[in-house]
């Protein structure tokens, strides 16, 4: 990063609390200061000051920004294989899985969440392992035991969800993306 991240006084320096090893830590303080100021309004010496480590101690985990989001990525596929794999291998688990993984206040939809994903757009490595993450995903989806129309549709329904609250494009008031989930929980079961 150049000099300009030296003074960035945009973006507040309060050390993330919770997280106690230096590199949890820096990853939570970028996902909190991504969901504040977005991706091109976060610098390393912010994240740094944020994680409470030093310009150095950040570059000892993550060489550049490009790195900070590929990590990032790394967290987030690595929560929702959890996901998916605890879901087990009964008919329907992983679309039941991936269904409720919308109705979680933190999840892989949480705002920290959206607001990597939203990064990793401006990351072609990133993006690039998140894309093939996802094939990986839809392709277990479409060996799930539920018909393809059906898990397609609980896979394009929950991305929605997250892509209109990552962008604030007028999300579902919560009532309604109960019921929307409700419903097609409903229709997974019928399936299976």
């Amino acid at each position: 990063m150049d000099s300009s991240d030296e003074s960035d006084a945009s973006v507040e320096a309060s050390v993330v609390p919770g997280t106690t090893d230096a590199r949890g830590r820096i990853l939570d303080a970028a996902a909190r200061l991504f969901v504040e100021h977005g991706a091109d309004g976060v610098t390393i010496a912010a994240v740094a000051r944020a994680a409470g480590v030093s310009k150095g101690g950040l570059f000892y985990h993550f060489a550049s920004k490009e790195a900070l989001i590929e990590g990032l990525v790394d967290r987030y596929v690595e929560s929702f294989d959890r996901l998916i794999t605890a879901a087990g291998d009964t008919p329907g688990a992983a679309t039941l899985a991936w269904l409720d993984s919308a109705g979680a206040a933190e999840g892989p939809a949480d705002r920290a969440t959206l607001a990597m994903l939203a990064a990793a757009a401006s990351s072609p490595r990133a993006l690039a392992a998140l894309q093939e993450r996802y094939r990986i995903w839809q392709c277990r989806l479409e060996d799930d035991g539920v018909p393809a129309d059906i898990a397609a549709l609980i896979r394009a329904t929950v991305d929605g969800l997250w892509f209109a609250d990552a962008f604030d494009l007028s999300p579902a008031p919560t009532e309604t993306r109960l019921r929307v989930l409700s419903r097609l929980r409903a229709l997974v079961e019928q399936q299976i």
